[in-house]
């Protein structure tokens, strides 16, 4: 397979990777010969492995842990037992006066300024305050603050004035209705809300205190709302139902007194943050991570996976409402300068995100295939509009990376920058594949399996495969695993959705190959297989072809199996503007699938459609159309409160009723 990047001496002599192996050696007498080998030893020996990640990263812990893994089991494992600690002591730990530690900005300069910085010094004191203020109103440990903020400073500032009283922390962005947010929040029982007015999107305003209105009648436990405004400032209160504060209330009440910052040190397996799973089909699971699991694995992902150091300018396009604000926000544990943006990545044709990166010298640029492919379809070319010669790393996750996409960055991007895509997930708030600062970048291919993350394709016997596609499994424990779902306590849910089919073994829910090099392929999700002749096929292979059609903007492949008749897949398309689907374009698709994949993946019919359906989180919404088109009603095949567009269902809901009339031809055949 082409290698398009090597990297250099430099960098595989002064990586953070290989400065811990030159640890490992000198402190542990280990030493391996490759990367391969040091994932090995850190898969099977996995308590010396992460015992050896506290000691090198020199975990603050104000109590020792007993032992490293009290129970070698999933679920169950019990990670550090004894040590305690707090997530926000270790973020402010490489503090240094008044190098930044937030760069920030909108695409508005009408509201809010346009760039700003935050240092380390001043985002201390803000924390102080804030945190001051919660603790005026009663939060303590275990107690629930919940946010519906975008992605600006007093998100950040907020979530660590949390974390440091060892409250929960959990946030949803602006732009969810209040069904979506009321299917999340309800479940936690919040004490605090931190809120804004309203939020900007794509140059439009919108007002959102009629929704936060709506949260605070519905949130029976809340006994305070803090108002961060956004829209204007001294906009009237959102109730008088219960007690509200001001940001400015908040941040100014102790800006004039010795506010120091106390960290409350909580069990390592204290819960830090409640994110929740998509929830298209039934309630969002509340999932729960610990302190301590996440700081030692954001700590290694980062620094190892990421080669993130305190000089280095961390970016990931990202809203409060997806596990990647979680894990950006974890750049401030390496002492890094983290970079947010609030509004939509299209501005400026496209251009906006790569103005910010020029603007703030992002050294790491974190975004999502889709906007990788938005980008190419725009025929951007970012190398000769932008100055781009900090950027030396660039992250895609969110669905598999077209080998288009890998093309386009090293021919329109950078020609020597780090491509890394890396796929994980909420479920873990960080990723089990990804890059490696000691191996080249193939096309096509994330570079290997994380430090600590034993991953491997199974088959459905449980059987481990080798350059095969199979199921995504992890056959060992990690630390950031949840540690439980909110209001299970039986943890029958939690089972149900890692180790039903596996027992004791984590199943994703991904299709992956592992490549004879170690290297790592995604296919898509396992649960929307397309099954063509018995031979299983994975839809981002479908889509990174009909995608590459310049007409094409989107794509979205559904294979039915109805009884009684053959099966049926149709390929539905969202167009160009100004682009017409005609018996010519229809040819044209099929005939690149029939090429460049086999026959076995042409579609059966491919029809035109304004929109792809959507979660909030941008992924694609396959398996609740598949049950729409199979006849099940709207309202039980998805939860639209956690679609982003919902109104591109009502397409398929009528589609549906034609598939499925009983005098219906079989459209397999009916061409």
């Amino acid at each position: 397979m082409t290698v398009l990047w090597q990297p250099s001496d430099v960098l595989q002599r002064e990586c953070n990777l290989r400065r811990y192996m030159d640890w490992l050696a000198q402190h542990r007498s280990l030493a391996f010969a490759d990367y391969d080998a040091l994932w090995r030893w850190s898969v099977s020996d996995i308590e010396s492995f992460w015992a050896s990640l506290w000691d090198y990263f020199a975990v603050c812990a104000s109590q020792p842990a007993e032992r490293v893994l009290a129970q070698r089991s999933m679920p169950g494992a019990q990670w550090f037992p004894g040590a305690k600690l707090n997530y926000a002591e270790h973020a402010f730990r490489n503090a240094t006066g008044n190098r930044p530690a937030l760069i920030f900005r909108t695409e508005t300069t009408a509201l809010r300024p346009e760039t700003g910085a935050m240092s380390w010094d001043e985002l201390r004191r803000a924390v102080a305050s804030v945190a001051a203020a919660l603790r005026e109103v009663g939060v303590v440990a275990g107690d629930r603050v919940v946010a519906y903020v975008p992605n600006i400073p007093e998100a950040v500032i907020a979530f660590l004035a949390c974390a440091s009283l060892g409250a929960i922390w959990s946030s949803c962005s602006p732009d969810i209705g209040a069904s979506a947010v009321l299917d999340r929040f309800k479940q936690i029982e919040p004490k605090v809300l931190f809120a804004v007015d309203g939020y900007v999107y794509n140059g439009k305003p919108n007002d959102r205190r009629g929704v936060v209105a709506e949260l605070i009648r519905s949130l029976p436990t809340l006994q305070c709302v803090f108002r961060i405004p956004y829209l204007q400032a001294g906009a009237a209160p959102f109730t008088d139902t219960v007690k509200e504060v001001t940001w400015d209330d908040a941040f100014n009440a102790t800006r004039n007194t010795q506010c120091d910052l106390h960290f409350e040190q909580v069990p390592f397996n204290h819960p830090l943050w409640v994110l929740y799973s998509s929830g298209t089909t039934g309630l969002p699971k509340p999932i729960v991570h610990s302190h301590g699991g996440i700081v030692i694995e954001h700590l290694k992902a980062l620094a190892f996976h990421l080669d993130l150091k305190p000089s280095d300018r961390f970016f990931w396009f990202t809203t409060t409402g997806w596990m990647m604000w979680n894990f950006v926000i974890g750049g401030l544990l390496i002492g890094s300068t983290v970079l947010l943006y609030d509004g939509s990545p299209a501005r400026d044709e496209m251009g906006a995100l790569w103005r910010f990166a020029e603007e703030a010298g992002m050294t790491v640029f974190g975004t999502s295939a889709a906007y990788i492919t938005a980008c190419m379809k725009a025929g951007l070319a970012p190398r000769r509009m932008f100055d781009l010669g900090a950027l030396r790393h660039i992250g895609s996750t969110g669905s598999p990376l077209s080998e288009d996409g890998f093309r386009w960055v090293y021919e329109h991007v950078k020609p020597d920058v780090w491509l890394a895509p890396m796929s994980g997930g909420t479920d873990v708030c960080t990723a089990f594949v990804g890059g490696c600062p000691l191996l080249p970048v193939h096309l096509g291919e994330m570079q290997c399996r994380y430090l600590g993350a034993h991953v491997q394709a199974f088959d459905e016997q449980g059987r481990p495969l080798t350059d095969e596609v199979g199921e995504l499994v992890v056959t060992e424990p990690m630390p950031s695993m949840p540690i439980y779902f909110w209001n299970d306590p039986d943890m029958r849910r939690y089972r149900e959705s890692y180790f039903e089919m596996f027992p004791g073994v984590w199943r994703h829910g991904d299709w992956v190959k592992i490549t004879p090099r170690g290297g790592v392929i995604i296919y898509g999700r396992s649960d929307s297989t397309i099954n063509r002749q018995g031979v299983r096929i994975g839809t981002s292979e479908i889509y990174r072809v009909v995608e590459s059609v310049p007409e094409v903007l989107d794509a979205l492949v559904i294979d039915l199996e109805v009884l009684g008749r053959q099966s049926y897949m149709p390929l539905f398309v969202v167009l160009r503007e100004g682009v017409t689907l005609d018996d010519a374009l229809v040819t044209k698709i099929k005939h690149t699938i029939r090429t460049e994949l086999s026959a076995r993946q042409v579609p059966d019919e491919v029809i035109a459609i304004a929109e792809v359906p959507r979660t909030l989180n941008g992924k694609k919404l396959e398996v609740p159309v598949k049950k729409i088109l199979l006849g099940a009603p709207l309202e039980k095949a998805v939860n639209l409160g956690s679609v982003a567009n919902p109104q591109s269902l009502q397409f398929f809901v009528e589609f549906a009723r034609t598939l499925n009339r009983a005098d219906a031809p079989n459209p397999a055949t009916a061409q």
